[in-house]
């Protein structure tokens, strides 16, 4: 029996999670001689990248000393939630990673809370030692008292606590004693974090998270609970609904550093991924042939927001993207329900063309958008609506803890902010020149806050929340007051009319860009919306004047990123989404059927 440790890495966003990550990766000699080592190989996908956030869960493995640790990577943004539930069922400790300086933030503390109600067992990395005007110790007693706050058994609450610098690689029982390399901390994972118990028994597995190759299709990962699995097993899959299926297993594989390797049995206790398996989802077990015992599969905390999906109907359709029609937007929605669970879709209202897809906030549902425009996707997406219950006859809304770190002139400016989309201030204290700031607002009134926040506060501020609870419903918010520029017409923009119409508001469009009727062009300064003819030419007459000439001076266009426009438009407008360009607009186009409509 093979010596193993599973463990589960914790951390928020930037906090130096996937660079301790790759060092770890270095100790165990996973990399050649010569090879680079900079990339951050746990970020492997694209948009992981650009965010800078881990969005899926990964497993890599390591040797140290002869003991094989199992390194499972976990999302640190609460609207990932579902990956974080399924992940942690895996680990038998965790590795709570904090900043030197910022301390614990609300999404560490979304995570940590999952991991420590299952009972794993924590070590708490102080990272970033070596920045300017950190504070170790205080950070240390914060992470402290966040472990009490949320009910960690004596046992959690003695835990061990290593300083260090990922990036300079080195980790130390004292931050004032930097070492050479991150020794210490391997050798704390293997003494602390117990080994996993070995049940005797039938064979029992539960699956946690899907692989998918080209060449052998699906692929079922998790970690075998009880007894051996053998490669080329007659198993039962025990799905979640209670019904029993029969199968067999064609291959084994456990992890080996950052790939696969083949293997003909797997002892309880390590993480494997079972290949040839035809029908199985997350959640579902792998038992005995003769008497299997299903594990209760997986809770899932319920989706807070909901989008209208639809195929891409503007006039520019099926200009940019390979995937235009409703059966193939159904067949990728339902390909990602699969593996994504969290997420729910539902026909709307008997269309064909039309979808309701929730998720656990606007994150969550843009990154899907996201990435479905790069895969050659065209559709339009509505503006994210927030899921009410009914409980006890009163109407109920989801309400989130949000946090927002600003310098202190910005403070008041903040809670001004807050309190106006219906927010309760629950403490603020000052850390040195910034302030601290918590709050409880409704999930309503975060949908376009940030844009605020940051413009209000310079972009200073660091803005975070994450999901509280149902509580009864908190009255009307006021939206955005500023109506849009809509197009009077289909045709290219001209310089010569944005610069006419600079001081009705600010622009979303450059001169030469091609618009259609009905497509919001800009934001109008009143809170009215206004119908403008950008595609208006100078009229060319062979009459000279002095001062006809001068040329157009344009500002530049305001650019917005894809959780901007979900956040700013009005319920009556759509983002359309391709893969090279987002566009807003109207849901009517036509500016007389608009105004009847306005009028029933």
């Amino acid at each position: 029996m093979q010596d193993i440790r599973n463990i589960a890495i914790i951390a928020h966003v930037d906090h130096g999670k996937t660079t301790l990550v790759d060092k770890m990766m270095l100790a165990g000699n996973l990399f050649r001689e010569g090879q680079n080592l900079s990339n951050q190989v746990l970020d492997a996908n694209d948009l992981e990248r650009e965010r800078g956030i881990t969005i899926l869960s990964k497993n890599v493995s390591i040797n140290w000393k002869g003991t094989k640790i199992n390194i499972i990577d976990t999302p640190g943004h609460s609207d990932f939630g579902g990956e974080v539930e399924r992940v942690l069922n895996m680990a038998d400790g965790c590795l709570l990673l904090v900043d030197a300086f910022e301390g614990p933030m609300p999404q560490t503390r979304f995570v940590l809370q999952k991991a420590l109600q299952i009972g794993l067992k924590p070590i708490v990395v102080v990272n970033k030692v070596d920045k300017p005007n950190c504070r170790p110790e205080e950070v240390y007693e914060m992470v402290f008292d966040l472990m009490f706050s949320l009910n960690a058994t004596e046992d959690q609450l003695d835990f061990p606590v290593v300083y260090g610098s990922a990036k300079n690689g080195w980790m130390s029982e004292d931050y004032n004693k930097p070492t050479t390399d991150i020794t210490y901390l391997l050798d704390k994972i293997v003494e602390v974090i117990p080994a996993p118990q070995k049940i005797e028994g039938t064979p029992q597995m539960l699956i946690t998270s899907l692989d998918y190759s080209s060449y052998t299709g699906r692929i079922a990962v998790g970690r075998v609970h009880r007894g051996t699995l053998k490669d080329g097993m007659q198993v039962t899959i025990a799905h979640r609904d209670g019904s029993m299926e029969k199968t067999k297993i064609k291959e084994l594989h456990v992890f080996d550093g950052m790939g696969h390797q083949r293997i003909d049995e797997v002892e309880c206790g390590d993480i494997c991924a079972v290949i040839g398996l035809d029908k199985f989802e997350i959640g579902d077990t792998i038992c005995d042939i003769e008497n299997p015992e299903p594990l209760p599969p997986i809770a899932i905390d319920e989706p807070t927001m909901s989008m209208l999906f639809m195929i891409n109907d503007s006039p520019f359709f099926g200009k940019e993207g390979k995937f235009v029609t409703s059966r193939h937007i159904n067949d990728r929605l339902e390909k990602e329900l699969e593996k994504n669970l969290a997420l729910r879709v539902e026909p709307f209202e008997d269309s064909t063309d039309k979808w309701i897809v929730s998720g656990r906030g606007v994150l969550h549902l843009s990154v899907l958008i996201e990435t479905m425009r790069r895969e050659g996707y065209e559709l339009q997406v509505g503006q994210p609506q927030v899921i009410y219950k009914e409980i006890n006859g009163v109407k109920h809304e989801p309400v989130e803890e949000l946090t927002i770190n600003v310098p202190e002139e910005f403070a008041s400016k903040m809670i001004d902010m807050v309190t106006r989309r219906k927010g309760e201030m629950t403490s603020m204290e000052s850390q040195g020149e910034r302030t601290n700031i918590e709050f409880d607002i409704p999930s309503r009134g975060i949908i376009g806050l940030r844009t605020n926040v940051l413009t209000a506060s310079q972009g200073e501020a660091i803005m975070a929340h994450r999901f509280k609870e149902y509580q009864p419903y908190k009255g009307e918010i006021e939206r955005r007051v500023n109506g849009s520029m809509i197009a009077l017409e289909t045709g290219n923009a001209f310089a010569y009319a944005i610069d006419k119409l600079q001081d009705r508001g600010k622009f979303f469009i450059d001169p030469g860009e091609d618009v259609y009727m009905g497509q919001v062009v800009g934001e109008h300064v009143h809170d009215n919306d206004l119908v403008v003819n950008v595609c208006k030419a100078k009229q060319l007459t062979n009459v000279r004047a002095s001062g006809t000439d001068e040329k157009a001076r344009i500002i530049p266009k305001v650019i917005m990123s894809l959780e901007e426009c979900l956040e700013y438009i009005k319920e009556d407008e759509l983002v359309e989404v391709t893969p090279k360009s987002m566009r807003m607009r109207k849901a009517i186009l036509d500016h007389d059927q608009r105004k009847k409509a306005s009028r029933q």
